[in-house]
Formats: C-alpha cells, structure tokens, sequence
C-alpha cells in the first residue's frame, strides 16, 4: 500500500514550476481584465463617424473618472440586419440602433432587458433624426417636397424597409406626408406605391444607399437620415450634394440598451452602463450635433439652431401606432410593404 504521504519534495512545487504558474495566472488575470475593459457596439450604418469621436470621448472620461482604460469595438450595418445578428450569438455588449423595433425585437427574445426603454432618459433614445433628401449638386431635377418623388423620370436610392431602420423610416415619412396634408391612408397608400415605382435598387442599409448614389452614380436623390450630409462631405467632398428639407418629415429616434445576455457572460454590465449613460453628456450631445444628429439637450440643439433647420415634423405615434404596430402592419412578410413594392417593375 502506498505511504498516503509523500514527502516534501514531491508535494511542493520546485521554483520553477512555481514562477511558470505564477506567470500564467497573471496572464490569465490580465486578460480577464483586459476583457472587462472591451466593449463592442452594434450600431447602424449611417453612426459609424459618430460613433468613432464618441468612443474616444467616452475613453477619456473612463480614464479620467476610474483610472482604467478601455477599448470601445464598433460594428456597422443596416439596423434589423444587425438586430439578427446579435440575436444570433454576435456578441455586443451594447445595441444603438435607429428604430425601436430592432430593439424590441431583442427584447421579446431575452437578449435584451423587456423594460429597456425605462433604463435610460427620453425612453432610452438619447439623439433623434429625421429623413431629408440629398440631390446632385444643383438639384438638376429641381426636387423640392415629396410630390417630386413620384414624377416620371425621378429615380430615388432608398434603404430596402426590411433590412434598415434608414428604410422603414424613408417609407413611414412618406405615408406620412401624405397623411399630414389631409389624405387618407388609401391615398398614402396609392403615393407611396408610385414612389417605389421610381427605386431603380434598394439599398441594404443607409451606408450602402449612400455608395449606391454617389459612387454607382445611380438616382437623382437619396432618403437618408440628416446625418449623412455631414458623412457626405467628409468622405466625398463638398459639392457633392445639396441637402433637401422637405415641407414635413418625421422624427426618428436612436435607441439604446445594454446587451444583458453578453454582459452577464462577460462581466461588463456596469461598463457598458456607464457607456451608454454618457450619451446624455453635454460633451457627447455637443458630438452628436457635430455630426447632424439631433441632440435631446434643448440647450445644446438651441446652440447649434443655424445647423439643424426647423422642419416641420410628425411622429410614428400620430400615424402608426409604433414601430412595433408598423411593423406588423406595413414591413412583416405580407405587409403593406410587401403589396405596394414589386422588384424590377
């Protein structure tokens, strides 16, 4: 029978074998907390610039306030494509999307809090939007409010409803104009019918729309968010295009939430907290409005007043319900989307 104990020698470590564990717990400790230190942000398309002078604020901050360091990754698509893929196990510690329903929609499956909109101000959307249109340089087919969308020869880039808030919005400001000006939903309907008659393509998301029209060359004016002017003129240059404010547009809000799925695996809830929280922030307000994203400060969205031009604006509430409700309605499979918009025709 064996001697139940065995002697110094064979019970201890050596030195060496000591230091190499000691090392490799470090390392383990050090990634762990370097790990603690990492976020990832799936965002919608037209954010991304936004979003890249937001992290760097939002590092300094961390630094000054805590002494750590953090690293903030970024990921970009059309906003329901992104929603699919967190739902899916992409590993976001945070969502900022363009459309509630994208975040409902993680919600209803658990990924996200189902009281999401209760966690932060103004139901969790710390910046709006609204849809404008950009046109070539001299607005050469004289595009002035929506009836010109329908006009034979006008062709619009717009964001395909299904895969990006960009284009749910696009499509719900148009219905909604028509309502806005006394018509029925039959005649909305009937508008914006005609309007998808004038979509050579439709676009994956609102960065795709963008490249569909300046670099393709095609349409003569794209529904976008009002941020992407500013996009343009930095990626392609001034005098690309001139911006379009239509006689009436609708208010698109920018909601947030916490990924609780992610951060209760990663440990990184009260980071990511703290990452959203900040948003609200005069310094993160004042990088909104310098990248023509509506800031929800009234004092910072007064200071900039010359940048973003009164325009008259109705909400999804007046019209539609919700999101959620225009989703069911118009943008589900066999949807009103689905009856008015037929490809290549």
């Amino acid at each position: 029978m064996p001697d139940p104990y065995q002697s110094l020698g064979d019970t201890c470590m050596n030195s060496s074998r000591l230091k190499t564990l000691v090392a490799s717990l470090a390392l383990t400790l050090g990634g762990a907390a370097f790990a603690q230190s990492q976020l990832l942000n799936v965002s919608y398309d037209v954010a991304r610039e936004f979003y890249k002078d937001y992290n760097v604020a939002f590092a300094a901050y961390y630094k000054k306030t805590t002494g750590k360091d953090v690293k903030v990754d970024q990921s970009h698509a059309g906003s329901s494509a992104q929603a699919r893929a967190v739902n899916d196990g992409l590993d976001a510690d945070v969502v900022t999307f363009n459309t509630t329903t994208d975040v409902e929609f993680l919600a209803n499956n658990g990924v996200v809090a189902k009281d999401w909109a209760k966690r932060f101000p103004h139901d969790a959307s710390p910046t709006t939007s609204t849809m404008l249109f950009l046109v070539r340089n001299g607005n050469p087919k004289n595009i002035k409010d929506w009836d010109d969308l329908i006009k034979p020869g006008v062709q619009v880039v717009v964001v395909n409803p299904k895969t990006g808030g960009n284009g749910r919005y696009a499509y719900l400001a148009a219905w909604g104009a028509v309502r806005e000006k006394g018509g029925s939903d039959a005649q909305a309907a009937d508008f914006v019918g005609k309007f998808y008659k004038n979509v050579p393509v439709l676009a994956k998301g609102g960065r795709d729309a963008t490249s569909i029209f300046l670099q393709r060359n095609i349409g003569d004016v794209l529904i976008t968010f009002e941020s992407e002017v500013v996009s343009v003129d930095r990626e392609f240059g001034k005098g690309k295009v001139d911006a379009v404010y239509p006689s009436v547009s609708i208010t698109a809000e920018n909601p947030v939430a916490v990924v609780e799925r992610t951060v209760a695996k990663k440990g990184t809830g009260t980071l990511a907290k703290a990452y959203l929280d900040y948003l609200y922030s005069d310094e993160a307000q004042e990088i909104a409005a310098k990248h023509a994203i509506r800031p929800r400060s009234e004092a910072v969205l007064k200071k900039h007043a010359d940048q973003f031009k009164p325009i008259k604006q109705f909400t999804v509430a007046k019209y539609f319900g919700s999101l959620t409700e225009a989703q069911k309605v118009h943008f589900n499979d066999g949807g009103q989307f689905d009856k008015l918009y037929t490809p290549g025709k």
